[in-house]
């Protein structure tokens, strides 16, 4: 049956604090990607996988993990039942990922980042959006037999070649240095 392949890195979608109010007051990379995936109603029932690839602060991201991302990647490319890939990871080096994929994917299915500004706890986590996000683009570029990068954050869809974080703190934190985004989505 085909499926989307939900790879997991870490990150701040996967942090957790002990207070909600508290957004700040957090240690990443604390869920594995199954955790994150049954936090989002909208996923149950949808054909998924789930691997968790690494559990990192983005921060701390390397060779050696982009290396098993990439293996990943690779036998997700070979595998038919794979129609798409998304890619939960951390912030600090989503744009690194993101042009590295862009320039070793071949394009012949769909790869979606996506990330959080906030924890898993925060009261305002943005990663259960992002994520349901990700996956819908995901589904339907594999639906209109698109390939490529992208990176998916509050509702917009980046090219994993010109995505960037611009911002420190704020949800909506990324942008393509004075490019528009691919497309704008709503619920």
């Amino acid at each position: 049956m085909a499926h989307v392949l939900i790879l997991g890195t870490g990150g701040t979608i996967a942090g957790t604090g002990h207070d909600p109010a508290r957004a700040w007051a957090y240690q990443a990379a604390q869920l594995g990607v199954g955790q994150l995936v049954a936090a989002v109603p909208e996923l149950a029932g949808l054909p998924l996988v789930m691997q968790q690839v690494a559990q990192i602060d983005s921060k701390d991201m390397s060779w050696s993990v982009w290396q098993a991302l990439a293996q990943a990647l690779q036998a997700a490319m070979q595998d038919a039942a794979v129609e798409a890939v998304v890619i939960t990871h951390g912030t600090d080096t989503l744009e690194e990922t993101a042009c590295l994929l862009h320039h070793l994917h071949d394009g012949r299915k769909p790869i979606v980042l996506t990330a959080a500004m906030r924890p898993a706890t925060a009261a305002d986590a943005d990663g259960p959006v992002n994520l349901r996000d990700a996956v819908r683009v995901a589904r339907e570029a594999a639906r209109l037999g698109l390939g490529g990068v992208v990176a998916v954050l509050q509702g917009r869809v980046w090219s994993g070649a010109a995505v960037r974080k611009a911002h420190s703190h704020a949800l909506d934190a990324f942008d393509a240095g004075g490019a528009l985004p691919l497309a704008v989505l709503d619920d």
